[in-house]
């Protein structure tokens, strides 16, 4: 069963007085994956420049621009419809022993070594200790039970942290939102030697039977992991289950810093305020 899903992700910067020039890139757009199709996607800037698109290292959709003319507010709006369906279940499991072999290692270096948003922690080492010692199983049934253990450890509260805030930090503090979940249980993962990458995108939170066609959810931006298990497999542990077809990937990463939705420089008065506004739609 597929779902179809129009996005709608407006960001806007208001400075306290003229910036002059800005550099900026934006990480806005639905990819188009095993799963996931992007029909139509559109990228509005204002004050109105020409953006560069490309790809980065990580497959990601980026557009680039730069804005020399003077503005108070930079205006960012993503628009775009995405089919989307279940992922494919996880047939090829791999082994302990074949992720512990060095050109398992080497290959996956990137997604096991730590990164910025997700240090070297003790307290995250013995947790996945813990973990793997608990759950006699390969390593698909062991990431599973690592995002069941973070669903359940952690405390969803807007406030309690910061959009800087590391793996540990967040740890240790019991709480935090989506993007503290994923890094967390990043953190837990790659202890273990089990491969793992940072998800952003967006969730339309009503399953299959619940909320009707046209039904607008006004929200923000969601992030979840994905484990390399044989095959990816994607785990939301803030919603403490399997990724499926109420969510839309962006983009993928090391980890929130790879992923930003808008990042950029300037020149000029600072910022006073920041708006973000995302809807999603469910219209098939």
């Amino acid at each position: 069963m597929t779902w179809r899903l129009r996005v709608h992700h407006m960001t806007r910067y208001e400075y306290t007085g003229t910036v002059t020039t800005s550099y900026n890139e934006a990480r806005m757009t639905p990819l188009s994956v095993p799963g996931q199709t992007t029909i139509d996607a559109r990228l509005e800037i204002r004050p109105a420049v020409r953006a560069f698109r490309y790809w980065d290292y990580w497959g990601t959709m980026v557009h680039a621009f730069d804005i020399h003319q003077p503005h108070d507010e930079l205006t960012v709006t993503a628009t775009a419809v995405v089919e989307t369906s279940a992922p494919a279940p996880c047939t090829d499991v791999t082994s302990w022993e074949v992720l512990a072999t060095e050109e398992q290692r080497d290959r996956w270096c990137e997604m096991l070594n730590p990164s910025w948003y997700v240090p070297v922690d003790l307290a995250l080492l013995e947790q996945a200790a813990n973990v793997r010692s608990s759950v006699v199983a390969n390593p698909l049934e062991t990431a599973v039970a690592a995002s069941g253990f973070v669903h359940d450890h952690m405390i969803y509260q807007k406030g309690s942290t910061t959009v800087a805030t590391s793996a540990p930090e967040a740890f240790a503090a019991g709480s935090g939102v989506c993007q503290d979940f994923a890094h967390v249980l990043l953190g837990i993962l790659r202890a273990m030697g089990i491969p793992c990458r940072y998800v952003s995108g967006y969730l339309y939170p009503y399953p299959d039977d619940e909320g009707g066609l046209g039904q607008v959810y006004t929200g923000q931006s969601h992030a979840w992991v994905e484990a390399w298990v044989g095959d990816w497999l994607a785990l939301d542990p803030t919603q403490g289950g399997f990724v499926g077809p109420q969510h839309v990937m962006v983009a993928r990463g090391r980890d929130y810093a790879d992923v930003t939705p808008l990042k950029g420089i300037f020149t000029g008065s600072p910022v006073e305020r920041l708006k973000v506004n995302v809807e999603l739609t469910r219209i098939a």
